[in-house]
């Protein structure tokens, strides 16, 4: 029987919390702040080392300790975000588009800012158990780059 790496179960997590903020956002209607979407930058990254990983055995070992601190990354965006939820700390104070502005005519811009969700990084828009999604992704990413380093320990067989 064939053994499971935690390179596997590391990277399957990371799709698990990848998959549940996209059918929050498209099937629940929560659209995600620009904190949001940070979050969901080193969970891609993760997803793509542990395929890497499972294709590549001898590359193992050094992709669970990349993957690791990449979680890690996520985690501390995590954890930065529910601080400003709380009001523990200031967030970020600018705006980020991902379209280039200047190919709009000015009706086509202003139809765009007025249909735009407004979304703002410093409220809680769902909580489970009296922490936020920002909160439970930092608690989840740390589990999972325990498990990412974990197998970063171990000799590749």
């Amino acid at each position: 029987m064939a053994r499971i790496h935690r390179s596997a179960v590391a990277g399957a997590g990371s799709v698990a919390l990848l998959g549940g903020a996209l059918a929050f956002q498209y099937l629940g209607g929560l659209y995600p702040c620009q904190m949001c979407i940070w979050q969901r930058w080193p969970h891609g990254l993760a997803i793509a080392a542990a395929l890497v990983a499972l294709l590549v055995p001898s590359a193992r070992r050094p992709l669970a300790i990349l993957g690791g601190l990449i979680v890690l990354v996520g985690a501390g965006i995590g954890l930065f975000h529910a601080g400003v939820e709380q009001g523990w700390w200031e967030g970020v104070t600018a705006c980020a588009s991902t379209q280039d502005l200047g190919a709009l005519s000015a009706d086509e811009l202003l139809n765009q800012i007025l249909e735009a969700p407004v979304v703002r990084c410093d409220e809680i828009p769902w909580s489970l158990g009296g922490l936020s999604m920002a909160a439970w992704n930092a608690v989840l990413s740390l589990v999972i780059a325990v498990v990412w380093l974990s197998e970063g320990r171990h000799r590749v067989a």
